[in-house]
């Protein structure tokens, strides 16, 4: 019996045991949300704005190990995805984005609320399609789910014109798909890997650097094993912080553009660099020709067009990270590598990740006592000073992991990340870290956690300023703080060069904020109120809490390399 299209919608979510979607109604999706109205066992969530919306499916998808589902309307509800489409195309985040369109008849003629949003999405999904016969619904849905889920993840995004949500055809879902050209790399090359061992076992400074990619397939126990087993250090891109623990006496540190003076320096002297799962994206590479120049490098990436397009490797070896890391296993012997290990252990002490302490609270002081605070937690961070400082100082392990926006750095990720991740993980804490500009960026999800019943702890570093724009602004613009300052009103001074007692009151109240939204807050100006701050918000179990931690304006995250340069030319004071 044939059935409609907005039935087989929903049928489809639950063959694919979609527990939960995030979406926002409107003209072209009116069908497909009544048809979800009339059942019981997906919930729906109602964001405040269709960017928070995204951002929330992926930090339900990435806290998870689920797709995030989507749903929203044509024309501007589209449109307001995209930013979170690049964000999960960038950080391979699985999703499956529904937007309604017009009926068929209408496309092409500039309708109310019509846009081609498959054509604008083309180069940040890994498939986009608007489905053009009701018969071929069903096939197109799971060819959504499996493509978004399968190899490198990512987002895809399908198109569902009006009257194909109302029109009848068949009622069958299938249970599995065959895509042409859409082949899956399942194995992995025995010669390359074995060429890749052979150079890890002749290295006297051997060294790994772990991407996202090990986080997203699951093998950092894999990693640990033949890290451990062979005695290399590992250094780690920021979203490949966590892989393995930073406690392991083999975890030097985040690499990059604000990587520990350590990793950097390792990385510069290595013989051989065996990275897995990472794009070698500009943030870890500085300049290309200095790039780990002593090294012969070993790249390891499910994604074959990821291999030798930043950096001409040595040995390119096509693999997911668990699949390549579980055959090094079984070939590991151990090696004497002490010297090199204390070679980096010398950098380390030459210049320690430590901020001065004699200058009142700071943003280390703040990760410390969380670190000692959480015995379990979701840790989620915004964009920007406070997330450099994130990965730099929190401690993860398998009871604490870290979601933050790494490829496309989006600022306004952090709040509706987190519900997302909360909504996912009822009986975990998540904590947000943001700063007072990401905040506000989609502060409206405040909301959204208080309907979802979501006891998130939100910790807002406020420095009154758009802090990594204005830190680059004081290193290398001559101090000239355009656009940069959240304090400044039309009746400032034009050339003003940095707080001083004349400035303005900052708006908004962020303690103002969280009474109207019926959360809790607690401002902190001292390192003698972080504990109790703390404790406090875990106290509430009703509503999120926020923490507005008071930072200085002139703290800048340090090391600091300038884009472009070597990554061995770090500024450190």
């Amino acid at each position: 019996m044939d059935i409609t299209g907005r039935k087989l919608f929903v049928k489809a979510l639950q063959e694919e045991g979609v527990d939960t979607i995030f979406g926002y109604p409107g003209g072209t999706v009116t069908d497909l949300f009544d048809e979800l109205y009339k059942q019981d066992g997906i919930h729906v969530v109602l964001p405040r704005h269709e960017q928070g919306l995204i951002h929330e499916a992926e930090g339900y998808a990435k806290s998870t190990g689920k797709v995030g589902v989507c749903l929203v309307t044509s024309g501007p509800g589209a449109t307001n995805i995209i930013t979170g489409l690049a964000d999960a195309h960038y950080d391979s985040i699985p999703l499956v984005c529904i937007t309604g369109q017009v009926p068929l008849s209408l496309i092409g003629n500039d309708a109310f609320q019509e846009v081609d949003i498959v054509g604008m999405t083309r180069s940040i999904t890994k498939y986009g399609v608007t489905v053009r016969k009701r018969e071929e619904l069903g096939k197109i849905l799971k060819m959504a789910f499996h493509i978004a889920a399968s190899g490198k993840p990512g987002p895809v995004l399908i198109d569902i014109p009006k009257d194909i949500q109302t029109a009848a055809g068949p009622a069958e879902y299938p249970s599995s798909v065959q895509i042409r050209g859409y082949k899956l790399n399942e194995s992995v090359h025995v010669g390359q890997l074995k060429k890749a061992y052979k150079l890890l076992r002749s290295a006297e400074k051997p060294l790994i650097l772990a991407g996202g990619g090990v986080n997203i397939a699951g093998a950092g126990d894999k990693l640990l094993q033949l890290a451990e087993k062979m005695q290399i250090p590992v250094v780690t891109t920021i979203m490949g912080k966590g892989a393995i623990p930073t406690s392991s006496p083999l975890y030097v540190g985040n690499s990059g553009m604000h990587g520990k003076y350590a990793a950097n320096m390792a990385v510069s002297q290595c013989d051989v660099l065996f990275s897995i799962g990472t794009r070698f994206n500009d943030r870890i590479t500085g300049d290309l020709n200095e790039f780990a120049p002593r090294a012969k490098i070993v790249h390891i990436d499910v994604d074959t067009a990821s291999i030798s397009r930043n950096v001409v490797v040595d040995v390119p070896v096509v693999a997911d990270a668990a699949t390549a890391l579980e055959k090094l296993i079984e070939w590991a012997e151990s090696k004497d590598t002490r010297a090199w290990q204390e070679e980096i252990a010398a950098w380390q002490r030459e210049n320690p990740l430590e901020m001065r302490r004699d200058r009142g609270m700071t943003p280390q002081m703040i990760y410390e006592h969380v670190n000692r605070t959480f015995g379990e937690a979701i840790y989620v961070t915004d964009v920007g000073q406070h997330q450099m400082w994130a990965t730099q100082y929190l401690e993860l392990d398998d009871w604490h992991r870290l979601i933050t926006s790494g490829g496309l750095g989006t600022m306004g990720f952090g709040l509706p990340a987190a519900i997302g991740a909360k909504i996912g993980n009822p009986g975990k804490e998540v904590v947000c870290f943001t700063g007072d500009g990401g905040f506000q960026m989609n502060i409206q999800e405040m909301a959204t956690a208080i309907v979802e019943g979501a006891p998130i702890i939100i910790c807002v570093f406020n420095n009154y300023y758009l802090g990594m724009v204005r830190q680059m602004q004081q290193l290398f613009y001559g101090k000239r703080y355009a656009a940069t300052c959240l304090r400044r009103r039309v009746a400032c001074p034009k050339n003003c060069k940095g707080p001083n007692p004349s400035c303005p009151p900052y708006t908004p109240d962020f303690m103002k904020i969280a009474e109207s939204y019926g959360a809790h807050g607690i401002r902190v100006a001292r390192e003698e109120e972080i504990q109790s701050a703390l404790d406090e918000a875990r106290g509430f179990k009703d509503a999120p809490t926020i923490i507005e931690f008071m930072i200085a304006t002139e703290e800048i995250v340090l090391p600091m390399v300038k884009g472009g340069n070597p990554m061995s030319e770090m500024i450190l004071k």
